[in-house]
């Protein structure tokens, strides 16, 4: 070959090239074999074949956390990133060529779905770094273990299997899982624990961990939850209150879902059921002492005994205290008196009674105060349709705006009294079922209640004609008296005759006697009474008597024949 008296560097190259067979090129990029023809510090020299040898560090021959095994005359597989570096030496990696020859491998196992082997070695942001075989993978904090873990320190440097969850050779990015080998390790060790259990089979387990449904109990490799409603037949608010984390505990196996391997376990199940029995314990009417075991918006639950508890409903718990919060009625752990209401053995269901334990002041008031007992007491409310008043018993009465005084309008008689005032009634009425009580004020006045019932004082009925005298006069009209001692009523204005002019009460004076009509009786059976009503009802009899003004007589004519007849 020709060459030029000054050679250039690209000849040298070529003159290199021709001298090698031309083999330099194949070299860079690839692992191949070499020999260890020396140890100088923590160099290893080896020589590939090339025009000069290279330099691998030792630690590049031993796995991370161990010694290089290596001496002279050893044949190690290299890779040549480069042919000669600006020092005239072979550039020669192990790592790399360690690297190369396992990712050709983990792309195989990681095809087929093999585990493959790897060392934890180093920690990085949201994980660790693996070896495996020379391939650095990440493994995620979260793909260590089943559970969290607070010291990897034991894991460290130690060989184990791994699961590869994803790779990409051309970014060099290998994710693993220690997890996934663990969970697919128990997952076989609970198939075979599981098929060894049964239904209602007795067994001894730990208590792994408390929740606030339950607690985890380990029965020998797999767990079983106990839940908060099978560890006893009594209230149990939180499981702590009755397990210990480490406590060893005998339970029954209540259900096996071999599917999911969920198994379900009960405590309680192990003791006698107190509600066996429990509507011959608790009949219906029966007063039992029981205490509050818990408070809600809807009731209070009482337990009777060990295991049974029964719902005291708001409705329930007090004769006068309505739509107040079961908690200002009574507090948790109070020994209460309940009447039992209802018991449903099959749903486990009691329903109790906090009122029915105590006396009906309804009925109370009722015995001791009969209708037309006279009473005191303070206006607790003034609505727009009366008044209530306190009453004994903490229970109240009310006054209709229409009995509370005599020939004025009800709203201004609303308005004569106010809240906190002590005023004085009488009872009209009480209704024992429905928690009402009628009181009258007016009725007080002259004469008071008159008991005779519907018909009136002394026998008088709807309709009768009888003779009153004036008691008073008033603007709206007249209060009037059936003889000397009889019923008192009221005539209204309206009432005193047919014609306007008839219809003023000055007209009339205190006791002047005259005749009308029973036209009914008020809210505290007094009579009331009309002038006009009998008018009109006599002027129908006369007409009905006497004739008709259509057949030619005058209503003049038959009034007078009337009254001529009346007088004879």
């Amino acid at each position: 070959m020709a060459t030029s008296a000054n050679p250039t560097r690209d000849d040298f190259a070529a003159l290199l090239n021709e001298h090698l067979g031309g083999e330099n090129e194949n070299f860079e990029g690839r692992v191949v074999k070499g020999t260890v023809t020396g140890i100088e510090n923590d160099l290893a020299v080896i020589d590939v074949g090339l025009k000069s040898e290279g330099r691998v560090p030792l630690r590049e021959f031993a796995a991370p956390g161990q010694k290089a095994e290596l001496k002279v005359g050893d044949e190690v597989e290299v890779y040549v990133d480069r042919v000669e570096n600006h020092q005239g030496e072979a550039m020669l990696s192990r790592d790399r060529a360690r690297r190369e020859a396992a990712w050709d491998n983990l792309e195989t196992e990681y095809a087929a779905g093999n585990r493959v082997e790897g060392v934890i070695f180093g920690r990085v942001k949201g994980g660790f770094t693996v070896d495996l075989s020379g391939a650095v993978a990440f493994l995620p904090g979260s793909q260590v273990d089943i559970r969290p873990v607070r010291d990897v320190q034991p894991l460290m440097d130690l060989p184990q299997p791994f699961q590869i969850l994803k790779m990409d050779r051309r970014r060099g990015n290998i994710v693993v899982s220690r997890r996934a080998i663990l969970e697919e390790t128990r997952a076989e060790q609970r198939t075979g624990l599981i098929q060894n259990l049964a239904e209602g089979q007795v067994i001894d387990g730990m208590v792994k961990n408390i929740t606030d449904y339950g607690a985890f109990v380990d029965l020998g490799g797999i767990d079983g939850l106990l839940h908060v409603t099978d560890l006893s037949y009594k209230r149990v608010n939180h499981p702590s209150e009755v397990l210990n984390i480490g406590d060893t505990v005998k339970v029954q196996i209540i259900r096996i879902n071999r599917d999911t391997q969920r198994i379900s376990l009960g405590m309680k199940q192990l003791e006698s059921d107190p509600w066996e029995g429990a509507q011959a314990k608790y009949p219906i009417g029966g007063v039992f002492q029981g205490r509050v075991t818990n408070i809600t918006e809807y009731g209070a639950f009482v337990e009777l005994e060990a295991g049974i508890e029964g719902l005291v409903h708001v409705s329930e718990m007090s004769w006068t205290k309505k739509n107040v919060h079961p908690g200002k009625i009574v507090s948790t752990s109070q020994e209460v008196e309940v009447a039992v209401l209802e018991v449903d053995e099959e749903k486990r269901r009691i329903s109790l009674g906090l009122k029915q334990a105590q006396a009906n002041p309804w009925a109370a008031f009722a015995e001791k105060h009969p209708v037309g007992s006279e009473l005191e007491g303070e206006v607790k409310n003034s609505t727009e349709f009366g008044l209530f008043i306190g009453l004994e018993g903490d229970v109240d009465g009310m006054v209709h705006m229409s009995d509370i005084a005599w020939g004025i309008s009800g709203e201004d008689a609303l308005n004569l009294h106010h809240k906190g005032e002590m005023v004085k009634a009488v009872v009209l009425d009480v209704d024992v079922e429905k928690e009402r009580i009628s009181l009258g004020m007016k009725q007080l006045e002259r004469g008071g209640v008159s008991a005779a019932g519907a018909s009136g004082g002394a026998g008088v009925n709807k309709n009768d004609i009888v003779t009153v005298t004036v008691l008073e006069v008033r603007d709206g009209g007249l209060e009037v008296q059936i003889g000397e001692d009889g019923a008192t009523g009221f005539l209204k204005r309206t009432d005193l005759g047919r014609d306007r002019d008839e219809q003023r009460p000055e007209r009339f004076q205190v006791g002047q006697k005259f005749d009308a009509m029973v036209t009914g009786f008020d809210r505290s059976k007094k009579p009331n009474f009309s002038i006009k009503a009998m008018q009109i009802a006599e002027e129908k009899q006369a007409v009905a008597q006497y004739g008709s003004s259509d057949s030619g007589a005058s209503l003049g004519d038959i009034l007078g024949e009337a009254l001529k007849q009346r007088n004879s």
